[in-house]
């Protein structure tokens, strides 16, 4: 779950980190209240999950009341990349010395912690990565050691962060990893860092990602469900509690484990194919979940074809078949079905779906999962079904 910088902010203030005094609105006058409240001058700022505001004139400087509502009115309701502004943060403004960039993630190939910094901040790691590599330090942080100290120091030594900052970062640092793991995050980023001219060092922005598989440990999450930005796939996808992510191919992706779920979309795409979501149907593929799951896939009008990629183990090949036809016959589909099912009971289960009659222009059966991709692709880009 991603979410809004004033939110992150607020996430940020549980563990100490410091952020500009501040506070959200939907209207004009939301916003000139929050203004005063926060002391001028101040930056009315666009609350979008998408970079870029700046340079769209999401962001701006307020010296008063006037200028915020003339921002104000500017901003809410903007389109910004495709997202509509509906609420601005307006925050006391800064004055900057200089913008550093830190954050922490998980890097799962090495089973550890990842720390990112630099002293370059401001702009997109990404750019300062292609340009200069050398000025990002990082880190592998040992979850069960985690972060002392002496190591957030010298991470900010190595990363060429200036003597008199050094000690604020290292603070910031440690503040910062304790909101990554305590708060369960997927992310937890400040770009820029900033450090001010009497040398205090303050988080001017806020990225935050929550991981979802920690939310039975934190009822106070289910303030976030009602700002959460959701397209239509996805918000149905929800009701129906799959785990979905829409994406921009033409090729519908049902699996069941997430790894399973990845390794296809990784196929698909190999083959010359674009994934049009990520659908996690786990290990309970009866005939509701794999109609709701149908369903969800069939609500995407760019989806030419859906490959079902199956490999029983807990969940039983005979079971999954079971749901296909009778997810099929409470559905009616717009592409065809290609499906794939190995592992246990694969036999009973091809065999159920070959009894049930279903026409070949409608679900074909592959024993690979490379072949399956191959067929899901071709259909995707106009062959027809039954080859």
């Amino acid at each position: 779950m991603d979410l809004f910088e004033y939110q992150g902010k607020q996430y940020f203030g549980r563990f100490g980190i410091p952020v500009s005094a501040g506070g959200v609105a939907e209207t004009v006058d939301e916003a000139v209240a929050q203004a005063e409240a926060a002391g001028y001058p101040v930056v009315v700022k666009a609350q979008v999950q998408v970079g870029g505001r700046g340079k769209a004139g999401g962001i701006k400087l307020a010296n008063d009341a006037d200028e915020v509502r003339q921002h104000a009115g500017n901003i809410l309701g903007m389109d910004i990349k495709g997202h509509r502004v509906d609420r601005v943060w307006v925050e006391q403004a800064s004055d900057i010395d200089e913008e550093y960039y830190a954050s922490f993630t998980l890097d799962r190939a090495a089973k550890q912690h990842l720390l990112m910094l630099s002293a370059q901040g401001g702009v997109e790691i990404e750019e300062v990565a292609a340009k200069d590599p050398d000025a990002i330090v990082r880190l592998h942080i040992d979850p069960v050691d985690g972060l002392s100290r002496e190591t957030a120091r010298q991470a900010a030594v190595d990363a060429r962060i200036p003597e008199r900052a050094v000690d604020g970062v290292a603070d910031i640092l440690m503040k910062l990893y304790r909101c990554f793991v305590d708060g369960d995050c997927d992310l937890a980023e400040i770009n820029p860092l900033i450090l001010k001219p009497d040398g205090a060092v303050h988080a001017l922005d806020a990225k935050v990602s929550l991981d979802g598989n920690a939310a039975f440990r934190h009822p106070e999450w289910e303030e976030y469900d009602k700002t959460e930005v959701l397209d239509d796939r996805e918000q149905l996808a929800k009701e129906h509690d799959l785990q979905y992510i829409g994406l921009d191919g033409s090729v519908g992706i049902i699996a069941n484990g997430a790894g399973l779920a990845m390794s296809t979309l990784d196929v698909v795409n190999q083959v010359g194919g674009e994934a049009a979501n990520f659908l996690d149907i786990g290990g309970g593929a009866n005939a509701d979940v794999m109609a709701a799951a149908l369903t969800v896939i069939n609500h995407d009008e760019n989806v030419r074809s859906i490959f079902v990629n199956i490999f029983g183990g807990i969940t039983r090949g005979e079971e999954v078949a079971k749901g296909v036809v009778e997810g099929l016959r409470r559905v009616e589909l717009r592409a065809p079905i290609v499906i794939r099912l190995d592992g246990t009971n694969a036999e009973e289960g091809r065999q159920i779906i070959l009894d049930a009659g279903i026409p070949a222009s409608k679900l074909i059966s592959k024993p690979t999962m490379l072949e399956a991709a191959r067929e899901a692709v071709r259909i995707a880009n106009g062959g027809e079904g039954g080859a």
